[in-house]
């Protein structure tokens, strides 16, 4: 692992960085007890309002699943306007040359007949949905929520660089949390933002609205919108009745939706309405017991047959999972260069796929070096992190990564920005990653920021909510 390092805030030991600097001054009038009861009262708030996230195969004494609070940190990640335009950029690119693949390999399959990409690792893959082979979908859009993961390394110079780490193309979630969070900084710092040109966010949800509107079947007048969600009891449910709440739309579940003559409705109190873009926070598996996983009781029986028949659109669409899998991840830059004849903005991750027998021995012998994922993996979960890892955590990942080598990819250990993060000892340095949130409609846009997600423990790279890590608020400077 590289020594180098890069820290958002601090240039160097004595200074900050020009766009950190109002703030600075700020943060040095503050005095500590006062840090910390913002903090108490932020958590107190949290709780209250129910910004939990349930944590999957974790009991409490009584064997129901715990709920835990995301942990929020007070001090924000700031982003000057000039590097978030170059981002804004590379987002808008990367997303635009996605949702082209993803309708190519549904349709005429010409970056598979010209070689870009082996047929095998589309036609195989488990993302793959035969059932959307020849299905048309509004303006030819299936992401249209992209949750796109960035982080920042220190390059040869130890400039920071931004790489996209991975692409959220299914049912991206933590945009409620981005929304919460810059809610509870102008509540706990008020004055902050009146000194402070910081770019808004709140739209966001109008946003959403209008691009779901925008992607309903022609035959829509006023589009009738939903929110699909597989129940309480899903880890992401608050973001799902939260979105739900702040667009004005039904939050529905499976049960409530039912098909007849080839279009979808939902029961109300007034009687059976006709629903025309459902935005579904449910995986493809469990929507339509007739085509997929019949013991789904979380989709609704039929709901394929209206969709093929452009009655209904769903988002993001069925199948969009083949390009978020990881491991057509390190094809990106070359899709971008295929669909849109440029060179991506913003970089990769170099990743060595496993499945590749010279790419596996070099992996293999320098397991301790290096981050393995699982293709299909999400939360933080099914990875070894070799720096961080033991001589026996790294062997017994050795043996699973041997018998399906197919199933993971390995990426250096890229030593992650830090930001200052107010912990018990003070505030201190600690990883951070960032989620900006491309929508993608009659347009592709995005609001200026995202979920800044940031590892709590002293020195760990993983920030997922799920593995301890917490959130700060994101500001793009407008100036």
């Amino acid at each position: 692992m590289t020594a180098l390092k890069f820290d958002e805030m601090q240039a160097t030991s004595t200074s900050v960085r020009p766009h950190y600097a109002r703030y600075d001054q700020w943060l040095a009038r503050q005095p500590r007890d006062v840090m910390r009861a913002r903090r108490d009262e932020a958590e107190m708030v949290f709780r209250r309002v129910g910004i939990t996230f349930a944590v999957y195969g974790e009991k409490d004494e009584d064997g129901a699943g715990t709920e835990r609070l995301i942990p929020f940190d007070l001090i924000p990640r700031i982003i000057p306007a000039h590097e978030w335009a170059t981002m804004e950029k590379g987002l808008i690119q990367r997303v635009t040359a996605l949702n082209r693949f993803i309708h190519d390999i549904y349709h005429k399959q010409e970056i598979l007949k010209a070689g870009v990409i082996p047929a095998d690792q589309i036609l195989r893959n488990a993302q793959f949905r035969p059932e959307m082979v020849g299905v048309n979908v509004p303006r030819q859009i299936y992401s249209h929520i992209a949750g796109i993961d960035i982080v920042r390394a220190p390059d040869a110079q130890g400039n920071g660089e931004y790489y996209v780490l991975e692409d959220n193309l299914r049912v991206p979630s933590g945009v409620s949390y981005m929304l919460e969070n810059r809610k509870m900084m102008m509540r706990l710092f008020p004055d902050l933002f009146a000194q402070n040109k910081v770019a808004p966010v709140a739209h966001y949800p109008d946003l959403l609205l209008e691009t779901l509107r925008s992607v309903a079947p022609a035959t829509s007048g006023e589009p009738t919108v939903v929110v699909l969600t597989p129940g309480m009891y899903n880890s992401a449910y608050f973001e799902h009745a939260f979105l739900a709440q702040q667009m004005g739309i039904e939050l529905v579940e499976g049960q409530d939706l039912f098909v007849k003559d080839g279009f979808v409705y939902m029961r109300t109190t007034q009687g059976a309405k006709k629903v025309d873009v459902i935005y579904r926070r449910v995986d493809d598996d469990f929507l339509d017991p007739k085509v997929f996983r019949p013991t789904s009781t979380l989709g609704c029986a039929g709901l394929m047959e209206a969709y093929k028949a452009g009655n209904v659109t769903i988002s993001n669409a069925v199948g969009t999972g083949i390009a978020d899998d990881k491991s057509i991840y390190p094809y990106v830059p070359k899709m971008i260069e295929f669909y849109l004849g440029e060179k991506p903005i913003i970089s990769n991750v170099p990743t060595h796929m496993c499945r590749d027998p010279k790419e596996l021995a070099y992996v293999l012998d320098h397991m301790s070096e290096l981050v393995i994922k699982e293709v299909h993996g999400a939360g933080g979960y099914g990875m070894l992190v070799g720096p961080a890892a033991t001589k026996a955590e790294i062997e017994d990942f050795r043996r699973v990564l041997e018998a399906n080598p197919s199933n993971y990819i390995a990426q250096p250990t890229l030593s992650l920005s830090t930001c200052p993060t107010f912990v018990e000892a003070g505030i201190a340095p600690r990883h951070i990653d960032l989620r900006p949130f491309v929508l993608s409609g009659k347009e592709v846009q995005l609001v200026p920021g995202g979920l800044t997600r940031v590892a709590l423990k002293e020195g760990s790279l993983v920030v997922n909510s799920s593995q301890g890590g917490g959130t700060k608020d994101t500001w793009v400077m407008e100036e």
